[in-house]
């Protein structure tokens, strides 16, 4: 491998590492955080809470029905949060056009929003590009580009 390969890979990988310290660090203020049941999954970014209120999945979009792998975005969402007790966490903006919250979404100690972009099922979507882990996210859509996966496979 080139050293320039060795570098974006030692990079990506202590982002991943970053990710999972930082998600303990902030998991400690409880009162930024949420918990819901998710009792359907909407498709790739979109979830239902067991209480009837949407959650859009801040920071990224993935594809629509009919669109190229908009099937395996959503079976991966479902995979990871239908019917678990997620954690939710608020970004600068609170809800979206259609009413749908916008959060950051933890499940069994796994970053959601993070964890979609890593492996290609979705894209970097950013509202606000100060927002908490807008950066992170980016960067996670490069590596998973780098590595081909998932919507960068063809």
């Amino acid at each position: 491998m080139s050293n320039k390969l060795i570098i974006a890979v030692a990079l990506l990988i202590g982002i991943g590492i970053g990710l999972g310290t930082g998600y303990g660090l902030w998991h400690s203020d409880d009162s930024v955080y949420e918990q819901a049941l998710v009792t359907s999954v909407i498709d790739g970014d979109t979830v239902e809470l067991a209480d009837g209120r949407r959650v859009r999945y801040l920071g990224i979009d993935t594809p629509e029905s009919g669109e190229y792998y908009a099937d395996e975005a959503t079976a991966r969402n479902k995979e990871l949060v239908e019917g678990k007790t997620v954690e939710l966490q608020r970004g600068k903006r609170d809800q979206d056009e259609y009413g749908r919250l916008l959060r950051y979404v933890y499940v069994d100690g796994v970053f959601v929003n993070a964890e979609l972009i890593a492996q290609g099922y979705a894209k970097a979507y950013i509202f606000d590009p100060d927002d908490r882990y807008s950066q992170i996210l980016v960067q996670l859509e490069q590596y998973a580009k780098m590595k081909n996966r998932g919507l960068w496979s063809q």
